[in-house]
């Protein structure tokens, strides 16, 4: 029996994760940027994936399954799927699919449950061990996306410019952020590329801080926005695990399992990425 190989992709706004995997044989991981189809056209991914991808598949692949943020269906995920055919023509499969998708299949395996996602982004599903059968759907950065980095940054980047954070803060922020102002955040976010990810570099000055009343509160908010907002939406939503995936998910997991107590939840799985489960899921089929 053929034992295929496969190249699986996560992808984020900010980053995508790959591996190339075959059964019997240890999985070769690496990164490139993020492959948005919202925000990026064809020619734009065919760049990427030729500069950033291809280098690192040094054999033929068999199967394709590519998941990632902006991937609702084929419409949407078309760009994805067109310069993944042209840059892989040995594929027999290829399959391009929600980051959603990713993350049930990771976290849940084939059992039901609840599925979010909190990085640069933030998603929910209801998952029933083998489909998505529903979602709170999310408005995006600009609209919605309550406990992302996204949020998170933009959330504190605002209390900046308000003059809203408490003096210590305020002093460290203008330090590490030096030249941030209101014409310069307005250039950044209106007239140039890819504004979530901007926000999300904020992030990284609240994980510094996370220890500060302030910060922890609004991180904490957050969590609690987003769950009442998406979350507790779900049918018998005390019933079923609720699983998490994303960098602010697995970093500040200890504020998050606190809100999801106070809410009477079922904490499940808190990862950085669901590639790991992802890629036993796939290859369960060869085996």
């Amino acid at each position: 029996m053929k034992q295929n190989t496969y190249l699986i992709a996560d992808s984020g706004s900010t980053k995508t994760d790959w591996i190339v995997a075959r059964p019997g044989k240890s999985p070769f991981r690496f990164h490139s940027g993020g492959l948005n189809p919202f925000y990026q056209k064809k020619e734009e991914i065919t760049v990427i994936l030729e500069k950033e991808v291809l280098p690192y598949v040094t054999t033929p692949v068999d199967e394709v399954f590519f998941y990632g943020a902006g991937c609702a269906d084929k419409a949407t995920s078309r760009p994805i799927y067109d310069a993944l055919v042209d840059a892989l023509p040995s594929a027999e499969i290829i399959e391009v699919a929600s980051d959603m998708l990713a993350a049930a299949r990771g976290l849940c395996g084939h059992q039901p449950g609840i599925t979010c996602i909190l990085g640069t982004g933030a998603n929910n599903a209801f998952f029933d061990g083998t489909h998505i059968v529903h979602s709170i759907g999310s408005l995006g950065f600009w609209l919605g996306d309550e406990g992302s980095g996204s949020y998170l940054g933009k959330t504190l980047l605002v209390h900046f410019l308000q003059n809203e954070l408490p003096e210590d803060l305020h002093k460290q922020f203008e330090e590490k952020y030096p030249g941030t102002n209101r014409l310069a955040v307005l250039e950044k976010v209106y007239r140039q590329p890819f504004p979530n990810r901007y926000f999300a570099t904020f992030s990284h000055f609240i994980s510094k801080n996370i220890t500060h009343p302030f910060i922890h509160k609004l991180v904490g908010d957050a969590f609690t926005l987003f769950t009442e907002k998406y979350i507790l939406k779900h049918q018998d939503v005390d019933k079923y695990p609720v699983h998490f995936t994303g960098s602010i998910a697995f970093y500040y997991q200890e504020i998050l399992k606190s809100v999801l107590a106070e809410k009477g939840l079922i904490a499940g799985r808190i990862l950085k990425s669901p590639m790991e489960t992802l890629f036993d899921y796939h290859l369960q089929r060869d085996l």
